[in-house]
């Protein structure tokens, strides 16, 4: 547990514009998390953002981290000892081999445009850098990053430092006005309601199914114990087909109320959705999805959504056209060389 107490150690950061009051530190512990979700709460009309963020939010995923120090990779944006923006870098391995050094930097959108947001990018990158020195040099590594279609500030930013769209999503949304079409089950499957005892099955069941998408690796022990500790986590809006004891697949949904407050919908969201290899091509995605759309109706939603890959090999992204669902909005994933050369030709440590 970090010393709420203490102040964060401050940091040099080479690349940072003259700006009076700024200046970066550390972590400093739970007391930094109202400030965390404050400017992420801040960023949401200039991003359109349709989602939010709560001290509890915050608390929960730095309790769960996972390869990533916070001590050593959080970085604070301050201007007269006020917290205008902090970055994050960890990283992650796909079951392609590669090891991918994720990095965000948020600013409140007062400060933008002065080269704060910059400085931030480029110390992370520096960061993750020498974290990738200490790791085997025998595999592929890549810097990563990502942003919804209107970050525009921050999508600008990672092209104008030579990371390139390698992948796209999108938010899927539809209503529950339209008729929902009677899909079967396929033929010895059944659902039931989840037990305690099922859920780390279904969570390695998901793993298993995922193995087959891009970008994907390793569902950690740690991600589950996090979500079981959200308000996301709401079992009895999943759908799991099950063959006798083995899951098949299954549509894992909940329902966001302070976000449906918020944004003054009613809107049922699918975190998940897969189905493992030996039961694909039977249906059995379309039979889920469909019994999800008529429970939510029946309790008051009025729209479902979901997220899918755009390149999805499995066909997922026709799947949901076909079932009524539109694309509302854009997400992309970026990726630079882990050493990138900059204008002189030198590649940055």
């Amino acid at each position: 547990m970090h010393d709420s107490r203490r102040d964060g150690v401050r940091v040099a950061v080479p690349d940072a514009p003259t700006v009076s009051g700024l200046s970066f530190r550390r972590f400093a512990g739970p007391a930094d998390y109202p400030a965390m979700a404050a400017v992420s709460e801040a960023e949401k009309i200039a991003d359109r953002s349709e989602g939010t963020t709560t001290v509890d939010d915050v608390a929960r995923t730095y309790r769960h981290l996972v390869n990533s120090d916070p001590d050593r990779d959080v970085l604070f944006a301050e201007v007269d000892g006020v917290v205008i923006g902090y970055g994050r870098g960890w990283w992650d391995d796909e079951w392609s081999g590669t090891r991918n050094y994720w990095l965000f930097a948020k600013l409140d959108p007062r400060w933008r445009g002065r080269g704060i947001r910059l400085a931030m990018l480029r110390w992370l990158e520096a960061r993750m850098r020498e974290v990738a020195a200490g790791h085997p040099s025998d595999m592929p590594k890549t810097l990563q990053a990502a942003g919804d279609e209107y970050e525009n500030d921050w999508l600008r930013l990672l092209e104008s430092e030579g990371y390139a769209p390698v992948r796209w999503g999108r938010l899927m949304v539809r209503s529950l006005a339209e008729p929902i079409p009677a899909c079967p089950l396929p033929d010895g499957l059944e659902v039931r309601q989840v037990r305690e005892s099922e859920i780390l099955a279904i969570w390695r069941a998901g793993e298993e199914a995922f193995r087959d998408h891009w970008g994907h690796g390793e569902w950690k022990d740690e991600g589950l114990a996090e979500w079981r500790e959200s308000p996301s986590f709401q079992t009895h809006l999943w759908q799991v087909g099950w063959d006798g004891d083995r899951v098949a697949g299954a549509v894992l949904a909940h329902v966001d109320e302070a976000e449906n407050r918020e944004f003054g919908r009613k809107r049922a969201f699918a975190q998940s959705i897969f189905v493992r290899r030996p039961w694909r091509g039977r249906g059995l995605a379309k039979a889920l999805i469909t019994r999800g759309l008529l429970a939510w109706k029946e309790m008051g939603m009025t729209e479902a959504a979901h997220g899918v890959d755009t390149q999805n090999a499995t066909g997922a992204l026709q799947l949901y056209e076909n079932l009524g669902y539109r694309a509302t909005r854009t997400f992309i994933t970026y990726r630079k060389p882990l050493e990138q050369p900059d204008a002189a030709g030198a590649a940055r440590k």
